[in-house]
């Protein structure tokens, strides 16, 4: 239900395959290190995103950290 082309009735998805598998790994990696999850915060007693569980991060990211890991610099 997070992906809106997913819920559409009508055909809403991506007209290549390039920008369906973009926005797949957005909404994965959003998931992942920006918003915290309910059922983790609850045992943690802090707000907790999967990858703070998995020990890949130890912040909840911000969606601005986020696109600046995605887009290399240069």
């Amino acid at each position: 239900m997070m992906l809106r082309r997913f819920t559409r009735l009508t055909n809403a998805h991506s007209k290549s395959w390039t920008h369906h598998e973009v926005a797949i790994a957005l909404l994965f990696a959003y998931s992942n290190f920006v918003r915290p999850h309910q059922t983790l915060t609850e045992k943690m007693e802090y707000r907790c995103t999967p990858a703070m569980q998995a020990g890949l991060t130890n912040s909840v990211w911000t969606v601005e950290e986020l696109i600046r890991q995605a887009i290399p610099e240069g």
